[in-house]
Formats: C-alpha cells, structure tokens, sequence
C-alpha cells in the first residue's frame, strides 16, 4: 500500500477496520480478511503481483529468524508458515527460510486478474472513498460507519464485490484450519505442537493449541494475541526461542514451564530474552506494554497494526 500516495495511511484505517468487525464477530468475517478489502484500492494505483514480489525482495527477516530456523530444521523439525500474506510475497520470504513450498499455508491472490474491472464510475468512487478514509482516520466510530456502508452497500454493486468475496486470506479460522491440515498430513495432534503468533490473526490458532496441550508462543504481540498464549518472548531476536523448544523438544510443556518461569524471574537483557509464562496469569498489562514497545522497534510502522 506504501507504493501509492497515503496508501500507508488508507491501510493503517482498514486494519483498524479489520480489528472493530473482529471484535464485533460480523458473521463470515476472519481477522485479516483486511487483504480482502484492501484489493480495489491496489487496482485502482495499478499495483501489479510483480509489484508485490518486489517488495518481498526488498523485505529485511526478522533478527534471528534464518538462524532459528536452520537450527530447527538441522535438529530434525519439521517447520511450517501458516501467514496472511499474498502468496506472491509469502513464498518468496518462506523460500529464502528454507521453508518449502508445501509447508507455507498463505493467501492465493489473482490480483492481475482483477485489474481489468476498473471502470470510470468505480474509480470516482474510490478516490471518494479515500479521501473519506483519511478524513476518518483517528476515529472508530466514524470508521465503522463510513467503511461498513461503502464495504457492505456500495462496492457490492460493483465489480469489486466479486473480488472482495473471492479472496480468501488465511487469518483467524482459516489459520487453524490450515493447521489442522498440517496435522493431518504429519498425523500429529495438536498437543505435539508449538505456534508461534503475534497478532489478531493468530489468536485463534494460539488459542486451539494451548487448549490442546501444545505450546503456544507470543512473539513481540499485541494486546489481541497475549492473553491466549502459553508463553511469550518479547526480543528482537527470535533465535532467543531456541532453548524453550529444546526443552519443548526433550520434556514438554512442563519442561518449558520451568526454564521459561526461571527466565522470568532472571528478567531479559533489555530487549532481548524477555520471556513470560502466561498460562496461569491473571494480569499482563505489563506483559503486553514491553511487547509493545519492542514490537514497535522490530515491526516499526507495521507494529501498529492489529
């Protein structure tokens, strides 16, 4: 979105969008779906899926994520990415991992297809309905009411409302989905997994696992993603992680409880190494305001967003 002028800005209110109808529970609607939603403003600036794997090219990991994963992966792991992202994108991140293909669950995006919609009429709506966008921006209730009558009335009677309910972006529900699949095909439970989320999109996912057994890890997550986690790691190195699934690995979650609460009670290294054992609190407003401050320094302007 940062390709087209206050395209940042423009996606920064439909995420925020994306968190109201989540957290209202409109029926059909999945955190994330905001890659849905977000479809006829990238046809309207003639964003291209080339234009999307340029910017996955373009893209810095996450500190420690190439190291983590190759020490998984060399440890006889087997390592999957279940992501919101567009395919376009997603598989070029993963593959740079070393994650294969077949192991990435993502968001299939025919975005090109789509750019042969646009109409005079539809663009005069559009660049209406940006301006209205940014001129709401800092308000919820304004927000909720100009996007849920432009989303849910006007774009359907355009072309556009066939895009819309056409992409299906993996996020929520078809998170855990995707990892069901997954299960299946390793004929694992859920109980013998470890996750590891960050957002509203993964809550649900973080939620199923722990339920299950499993270990299910907050990595620098917001307030949507925190409270259904097993433990979490707030570091701008998610390397820092390979102990806990060592200890996950040799003796299961009790094994993790004891090293991660002795980590705990040792405290991190400012911003590394802060891990909390979440399961049996019952307050993490200060959990969730040390994710936020190192979330916001890995994520940066992404760190925002739900």
């Amino acid at each position: 979105m940062k390709l087209f002028p206050n395209g940042d800005r423009i996606f920064e209110v439909v995420s925020r969008y994306d968190d109201l109808l989540t957290m209202e529970g409109r029926q059909g609607y999945e955190p994330g779906d905001t890659l849905a939603l977000i479809v006829p403003f990238l046809v309207l600036h003639d964003i291209s899926e080339a234009d999307i794997a340029n910017s996955a090219e373009m893209a810095t990991l996450t500190g420690g994520a190439a190291e983590l994963i190759s020490s998984l992966r060399n440890s006889g792991w087997e390592v999957f990415c279940i992501t919101t992202t567009y395919e376009q994108y997603a598989h070029l991140i993963t593959s740079e991992l070393g994650i294969p293909e077949g192991n990435v669950a993502c968001t299939p995006f025919n975005l090109d297809r789509y750019r042969n919609l646009l109409c005079q009429e539809d663009t005069t709506l559009l660049q209406d309905m940006e301006r209205d966008i940014l001129a709401i921006s800092d308000n919820d209730s304004l927000i909720k009411e100009g996007l849920d009558e432009f989303f849910w009335e006007k774009l359907p009677r355009t072309l556009f409302g066939r895009a819309i309910e056409e992409v299906k972006p993996v996020g929520g529900r078809r998170k855990v989905a995707a990892l069901r699949d997954f299960c299946q095909r390793l004929n694992q439970p859920l109980s013998n997994w470890a996750v590891v989320g960050d957002s509203i999109t993964d809550f649900r996912m973080l939620k199923e696992v722990d339920n299950a057994g499993g270990l299910a890890i907050a990595f620098n997550a917001n307030q949507y993603a925190l409270p259904y986690a097993t433990m979490s790691l707030a570091s701008t190195a998610i390397s820092d992680l390979m102990p806990v699934l060592q200890a996950w690995q040799e003796g299961g979650r009790e094994e993790v409880k004891k090293m991660v609460k002795a980590k705990e009670e040792a405290g991190g290294n400012e911003d590394r190494g802060n891990f909390h054992w979440l399961s049996d609190k019952r307050e993490i407003y200060d959990v969730i305001a040390l994710h936020k401050r190192i979330r916001n320094l890995v994520r940066e302007e992404a760190g925002k967003l739900g």
